[in-house]
């Protein structure tokens, strides 16, 4: 799941290489058939009527603070799922921004192929298109106070520093959003099988009205 979009131990449920072509082709099939099935609207205007109702999950907030943001995007694949973290200006809006997410290395659409039969070395940062507001399908926001920014954000940084391999169905992009989620104590998807979009969805469905930290103060420091 990248921009046209840990480790070996957690592959042990691919049974075969079989199994993961053929998620990975039933995936991308769906994915072709729902992008086609909006006749007469263009991908730009679909990415924009989504994107207009995802702000509604964006609240305003003090000058001062900060937030981190899951979201997906479109791409020509299935698309992509990440989080951007920041700060916030007086209006709510953003004031600067990161962008963590996983996705194979390199510019090649080789090792994304090959990464829907065995893992595949991965980037940690930004995708061509993440910082594109255009193609956003959805997001949920949550607001943190300084301290909890500083701990979210240190959290990521050790992720990425284990450079988790990434695998179309052992560990993806929704699995790495999903554990920076479980660290700050939210309830993730059951599955991490799913479009990006309908992930981030689900993932501000099960956490509805926790779009502050309140909580995170009780996880454990990593």
């Amino acid at each position: 799941m990248r921009h046209i979009t840990k480790n070996l131990a957690r592959v042990g449920f691919l049974s075969s290489f079989g199994v993961a072509l053929s998620v990975a082709v039933a995936l991308t099939a769906a994915s072709a058939a729902k992008a086609s099935n909006a006749p007469g609207v263009a991908p730009t205007e679909v990415a924009a009527a989504q994107n207009t109702k995802g702000k509604k999950a964006v609240r305003a907030a003090p000058a001062g603070q900060y937030f981190i943001e899951f979201r997906s995007r479109y791409a020509l694949s299935y698309g992509h799922t990440f989080a951007m973290f920041g700060r916030l200006d007086g209006r709510g809006q953003i004031a600067s921004r990161e962008v963590a997410g996983l996705h194979p290395a390199g510019d090649s659409p080789v090792p994304w192929m090959i990464g829907h039969f065995i893992p595949v070395a991965s980037e940690t940062g930004p995708s061509d298109g993440d910082l594109d507001e255009k193609y956003v399908s959805a997001r949920y926001r949550v607001v943190l106070g300084a301290a909890e920014y500083e701990r979210v954000t240190s959290y990521i940084k050790k992720l990425q520093a284990n450079s988790p391999l990434w695998n179309a169905v052992a560990y993806n992009c929704n699995a790495f959003v999903a554990d920076i989620a479980r660290y700050m104590g939210l309830e993730t998807p059951s599955s991490t099988l799913l479009y990006p979009a309908d992930f981030i969805n689900k993932l501000r469905d099960l956490n509805a009205g926790r779009e502050r930290a309140a909580t995170m103060a009780a996880q454990p420091a990593q």
